[in-house]
């Protein structure tokens, strides 16, 4: 009652037998490809944790010098705009791992937080009734008005184009892993479960437990259960490629790194604007959202002078040289994995599997 390993000579295998082995096959099969697998997967892994790691101590670096400009240039509002300088780094953060959300929105909610503390402690610090409707008619006005200037527009250009290909990057990574842990899963067919166990097991059946299957009927074997895996070569070699292009294009002009370091200027440009134009601004705010009450004896807003700081030479240098390598090394690797699904069959194909240095071997029917 063999369905298998039918053979003219006695048999020791019982149908009972066979189901076991075709279980066998199956659990062997998806090891062995999770085993191939592992090491694809471990480098993709190790450079999301890596990429991410880096990402945010450049993110931590870029929040502080945007905290310390605050603290040093503008004393009177430093506390105040510390929950927007937070809202916006974790806006960006949020961004490159792929949340629903834009870089425009995340900057122009910063400003339209900003702009009520520059107004009403530096263009005009005499204010002291900051009510919740007055605060939120300055937000509404920093639409119209547009006290920043071209630096908000600015920001959001720079940033959009260096935290676009991160983000792509991100999500990239996370699809590579999605495709190998489904290439893992891909359930044998009942004809690839049989071939399979005509080659390894038959054998078995009459007595020749030594004996292992020939190089090229395992290939044919192999290539015909992998049909559907090798068919994933093309698409995953435009992966690959996809992956250089993004790789190149965080390392290119609009680099993360100069972005992230950038916000701390771009900010002070855009208050510096803001300032220079106080009076228009007032008067236009004046009329939109009527008189604040004042302090007795107004100050004068040109008590404040915020210190414009050259770009700093030092910085992050471990950061951004730890990105660029892991990019580096990284893109090196999946290079050389670009025959990954297309030589699948010949790497199962491999080692102990098959009878390599003998003369004899298992070709289905018999030894050979």
């Amino acid at each position: 009652d063999l369905q298998i390993c039918q053979h003219r000579a006695p048999t020791c295998c019982t149908k009972k037998m066979e189901e076991s082995y075709q279980a066998a096959v199956r659990r062997e099969r998806t090891q062995s490809i999770q085993a191939l697998n592992f090491e694809l997967k471990y480098m993709i892994v190790g450079h999301i944790t890596a990429f991410q790691e880096a990402f945010e101590s450049l993110l931590r670096f870029a929040e502080n010098r945007t905290s310390s400009l605050f603290e040093t240039a503008y004393r009177p509002m430093a506390k105040e705009a510390a929950e927007p300088v937070k809202e916006l780094f974790t806006d960006i953060s949020l961004y490159i791992l792929g949340a629903e959300t834009t870089v425009e929105s995340a900057v122009l909610r910063f400003f339209d937080s900003l702009f009520p503390l520059v107004y009403s402690r530096l263009i005009n610090p005499g204010i002291t009734d900051l009510s919740e409707d007055y605060t939120e008619c300055l937000r509404l006005t920093r639409q119209d008005i547009n006290p920043f200037g071209r630096y908000s527009k600015n920001m959001v250009t720079e940033l959009s184009k260096s935290l676009w290909a991160s983000r792509m990057l991100s999500q990239a990574l996370s699809l590579g892993i999605e495709v190998i842990n489904t290439t893992e899963h891909a359930a044998l067919t009942k004809e690839c479960s049989k071939a399979l166990v005509k080659m390894q097991y038959c054998p078995h059946c009459q007595g020749l437990t030594l004996i292992r299957p020939c190089v090229g009927y395992c290939l044919n074997v192999m290539r015909g259960c992998l049909a559907s895996v090798s068919e994933l070569d093309a698409q995953w070699r435009e992966y690959i490629s996809t992956l250089e292009y993004l790789t190149n294009e965080m390392a290119a002009s609009h680099d993360l790194e100069i972005a992230l370091t950038g916000i701390r200027n771009s900010i002070n440009e855009a208050i510096l604007h803001a300032q220079l134009n106080g009076p228009q601004l007032s008067a236009t705010v004046d009329k939109v959202c009527g008189q604040p009450k004042q302090q007795e004896g107004n100050l004068s807003s040109g008590n404040i002078v915020p210190v414009k700081e050259a770009t700093e030479t030092q910085t992050f240098v471990m950061a951004h040289a730890s990105l660029n390598n892991k990019r580096r090394e990284f893109i090196n690797y999946m290079k050389r994995s670009r025959t990954f699904h297309a030589s699948i069959a010949e790497r199962l194909c491999d080692g102990d599997l098959v009878m390599r240095d003998s003369s004899t071997c298992w070709n289905g029917e018999d030894v050979v």
